[in-house]
């Protein structure tokens, strides 16, 4: 089942529009250097990599000197907001992108965009320190918006809990449109992480734990529903409850 969208009417979706053109233009950056061999190291560089955030940390806070506290402040973060718009495979960005377009647009209409632009850096924030801190020992970089349109999910269905989402259902050659519950796509979400491996690109092979995936998918959920209702400018139409 692919989402379309949902009923709720919505200006344009600005801070949509610009995060999907960031994402999409980093990662044909990203295949192109993959042509050249270097994909590996950018990513490790640019990624979350939990064994280095916490030996930032170890080395902070056995030392009185400040530098070694701004480097565990800006240099993690600094890792933490760029793997949002790094992405390691087609699957895993084209399904990120899809979902932020249909969940997305509504939240960005009740929060208004400065308000909609915060949450989705916050969520991704918190997300990726959730990453970091859930298994400090691992090496392999994680990149993604995995977390940030969990919390998105986590807002759309707090906001939106009788929503139905215009979707079709692909049956071979035929495309059969329907509408589903919101909630439904809560489920299909958490499902179709476990598919991100096709259509990767060939040095992600060792990028993104599934298995911590999954503990940072539901911190997002959270952390979305936790926030929607702090930041929230005007009440969702009743049209789509």
């Amino acid at each position: 089942m692919i989402p379309l969208s949902d009923r709720f009417p919505s200006r344009q979706p600005l801070v949509i529009w610009g995060i999907i053109g960031i994402n999409l233009a980093l990662f044909m950056g990203e295949l192109n250097l993959e042509l050249k061999g270097t994909l590996g190291e950018f990513l490790t560089t640019w990624g979350i990599v939990p064994s280095r955030i916490h030996a930032i940390a170890t080395d902070a806070m056995s030392s009185n000197n400040p530098a070694n506290w701004v480097a565990l402040i800006i240099l993690p973060l600094g890792s933490i907001f760029l793997s949002l718009f790094l992405h390691s495979s087609f699957s895993q960005i084209l399904g990120n992108m899809l979902f932020l377009w249909v969940f997305g647009k509504s939240l960005e209409e009740i929060l208004g965009h400065g308000r909609f632009l915060i949450f989705y850096i916050i969520s991704g924030l918190l997300t990726g320190v959730g990453q970091a801190l859930i298994d400090p020992t691992l090496t392999n970089p994680l990149v993604g918006s995995n977390g940030a349109i969990a919390a998105i999910l986590g807002a759309y269905l707090l906001s939106f809990p009788k929503a139905k989402i215009e979707s079709i259902l692909p049956l071979v050659i035929i495309f059969i449109p329907i509408e589903i519950p919101a909630f439904f796509y809560l489920s299909w979400w958490f499902v179709q992480q476990i598919f991100y491996g096709v259509g990767r690109l060939e040095i992600a092979v060792t990028i993104n734990q599934f298995s911590l995936a999954y503990w940072t998918h539901g911190l997002g959920l959270l952390i979305g529903a936790t926030l929607i209702p702090l930041m929230v400018k005007r009440k969702p139409a009743t049209a789509i409850y």
